[in-house]
C-alpha cells in the first residue's frame, strides 16, 4: 500500500494571521470554549485538539485557507453538523474548517426537478426550501435539524427513506469540490446523463473529508408527497417480519418507503425510558415494524392497501397484530418508537454497536445468529438489532449484561466486533452500512475490504493529497503519526 508522509505537529508563527487575512479575525477562532464542541463528535469517544476553528463564507475562501493549509502542511477536518459516529470528525491537530456559514441555496429548478445549495446548509433546512417548491428531498435522518447537507454527502448518508430513495450518492447530481491544493473542482451540473470520462463526483461520496472539501451539490428532487400510510407491526419471529416486507415490496412497489424493524428489546427499553412513548399494540411480541408507503398522487388509497395486505398476513398466520394510523399525530407517535432506540439504550448502560449490512435475504439468519453468538461471548448480554432491514441495513447494538460493570462490559468491545463482523463477512456484507469508518473501524477495515480495493483507496489519497492533510488518520491508516482507533476513553 502507498505509504505518506504525516504533517508535522507545529503550527508556524504566520499560519493564523494569513488566515485571518483571507477570513476576517471573527471567524478565527482559537478560545477554548469556542473549539470545545468541535473537538468531539455526538458518542464522546475521543478527546481531540485543534489550534482554531475557521468558518469560511465562501468557496473562494475556503480555496485560499486549504492553500494556506498545504503551504504550511497543517491538516483540516471539515465539519459540517458534526453528527457523526465513527471519529471521522475529531480533530487531532491542524484546524476545524466549518462550513456553517456556507448556508445558501443557490438555485431551485422545479422543471430539472433539481436544487443547488451550499455545503453548510442544515439537511432540514434544504427539505424546506424543497417543499417551499412543492417538490420532496427525501433524505431524512434523525439528527436533520442540525447536521448539514456537506457531511451527508461526505458521509454517503443513509437514513429512513434509502428504501425508496437510496442513500445520498443516489440523491447527488454534481459536487463543486476544494482540493488539497486549494484548486476547486466545479462539478455542478445538474444532468442525469453525462459520459465524458470518469465520474469524479463519486469519489468524494462518502470520503468523508480525507480527498476534497466539498463546497456545494446539486440534489435530485422528487414529486412531494400527497398521500400517507403508516403501520405498526407485530410478528411472531424475525423472519416472519422479513416475510411482510417481501408481501408489500411486491405489492406495494414505489409506495414502499421505509420499513423499519424492532425486535422486542428495542420497543421495551423506548417504552421504559421515553416519558412521551404510548404502547403501539395491546400484546408483546417478538418483532415489529414501522412500515410506511407514500404517494405523490392525492387520490391513492395507501390507507385500504395497507389495511388489505395486513388483514391477508393476519390470516396467513404471519403477522399477529397491527395498526395504521389515523392521524399525523399518531404518525408521529409511531415513529418516535423507531428514532428513541439509540438514545433510551444508553439508560441499560454500556452498549457496543454496529453498524452493518448482509443482502435482505440474510437479514433475519444475521440478527439471530450474531444475537446467538453474542450471548455465547458474554452470557447475560442483550444484542439489539434493529433498524432499516428493508436495504439489509442493521444497527446490531450489545447492551450490557443486567449488574454487570460498565468497565467490564466494554472491556469485551474488540471480542464482539471480531464476532460479529466475522458473521457480517461471511455472509458477503459490510462492516459499515451508513455510518462510514472514520477512527472506529480503520483498523478493522485491512482485514475485511478486498487488498486490491485499499490499495486503490491509498493510491487515490496519494493523488489528491499528497500531503496527508486531509483529515489525516481517518479511513486508511496512512503515515506513522496516527490517532488511536480504539481509545481508552470509549462510551458505548
Amino acid at each position: 500500500m502507498t505509504t505518506l508522509a504525516s504533517p508535522p505537529p507545529a503550527v508556524p508563527d504566520a499560519f493564523l494571521d494569513a488566515l485571518t487575512r483571507i477570513v476576517g479575525p471573527a471567524h478565527v477562532l482559537t478560545d477554548a470554549d469556542d473549539l470545545a464542541l468541535h473537538l468531539r463528535e455526538e458518542r464522546g469517544i475521543w478527546q481531540g485538539r485543534a489550534v482554531a476553528l475557521v468558518r469560511p463564507g465562501s468557496t473562494a475562501e475556503v480555496a485560499e485557507v486549504a492553500k494556506a493549509c498545504a503551504a504550511s502542511r497543517v491538516p483540516v477536518v471539515p465539519h459540517g453538523g458534526n453528527t457523526g459516529l465513527v471519529g471521522a470528525g475529531v480533530p487531532f491537530g491542524g484546524i476545524v474548517l466549518s462550513l456553517a456559514r456556507m448556508n445558501r441555496v443557490r438555485a431551485v429548478d422545479p422543471l430539472n426537478a433539481t436544487m443547488t445549495v451550499e455545503a453548510g446548509c442544515v439537511l432540514a433546512d434544504v427539505q424546506q426550501a424543497a417543499a417551499d417548491h412543492g417538490l420532496l428531498f427525501p433524505l431524512s435522518l434523525p439528527s436533520e435539524g442540525s447536521c448539514r447537507i456537506g457531511g451527508n454527502l461526505a458521509t454517503n448518508a443513509g437514513g429512513t427513506a434509502v428504501l425508496r430513495y437510496g442513500n445520498a450518492r443516489e440523491l447527488m447530481l454534481g459536487l463543486e469540490v476544494v482540493l488539497a491544493d486549494g484548486q476547486v473542482w466545479n462539478g455542478l451540473k445538474g444532468l442525469r446523463k453525462d459520459n465524458t470520462g470518469y465520474d469524479l463526483r463519486h469519489l468524494f461520496v462518502g470520503s468523508e473529508g480525507t480527498l476534497g472539501i466539498i463546497t456545494a451539490a446539486v440534489l435530485k428532487l422528487f414529486p412531494a408527497v400527497r398521500a400517507q400510510a403508516t403501520a405498526f407491526i407485530g410478528c411472531g419471529s424475525t423472519e416472519a417480519a422479513l416475510a411482510v416486507f417481501s408481501r408489500l415490496r411486491a405489492e406495494a412497489g414505489e409506495s414502499l418507503v421505509a420499513f423499519e424493524y424492532l425486535p422486542r428489546f428495542a420497543l421495551e427499553i423506548v417504552l421504559k425510558h421515553a416519558p412521551d412513548a404510548a404502547k403501539p399494540l395491546a400484546e408483546a411480541h417478538h418483532s415489529y415494524a414501522l412500515i410506511e408507503l407514500a404517494s405523490p398522487r392525492g387520490d391513492a388509497d395507501l390507507t385500504g392497501m395497507l389495511e388489505t395486505i395486513l388483514s391477508q398476513e393476519i390470516e396467513a398466520g404471519r403477522l399477529e397484530d397491527a395498526t395504521i394510523t389515523a392521524s399525523e399525530a399518531q404518525r408521529n407517535a409511531l415513529w418516535l418508537l423507531r428514532e428513541r432506540i439509540s438514545e433510551t439504550q444508553r439508560f441499560e448502560g454500556g452498549s457496543i454497536k454496529h453498524d452493518v449490512s448482509v443482502p435482505v435475504s440474510r437479514v433475519a439468519e444475521f440478527i439471530e445468529t450474531a444475537g446467538a453468538a453474542c450471548r455465547a461471548v458474554m452470557p447475560g448480554a442483550r444484542p439489539l438489532g434493529f433498524g432499516h432491514v428493508g436495504d439489509g441495513n442493521i444497527h446490531f447494538n450489545i447492551s450490557q449484561p443486567v449488574g454487570m460493570e460498565r468497565a467490564e462490559f466494554l472491556a469485551a468491545w474488540e471480542r464482539f466486533n471480531e464476532v460479529v463482523h466475522g458473521i457480517v463477512q461471511g455472509m458477503d456484507g459490510s462492516i459499515s452500512a451508513e455510518h462510514g469508518i472514520g477512527l472506529l473501524k480503520r483498523d478493522e477495515l485491512p482485514h475485511y475490504k478486498d487488498p486490491v480495493a485499499l490499495d486503490l483507496m491509498a493510491r487515490i489519497k496519494g493523488v489528491l493529497d499528497p500531503q496527508n492533510i486531509l483529515n489525516p488518520g481517518k479511513v486508511l491508516r496512512i503515515g506513522d503519526d496516527l490517532p488511536p482507533a480504539i481509545p481508552l476513553g470509549k462510551t458505548g
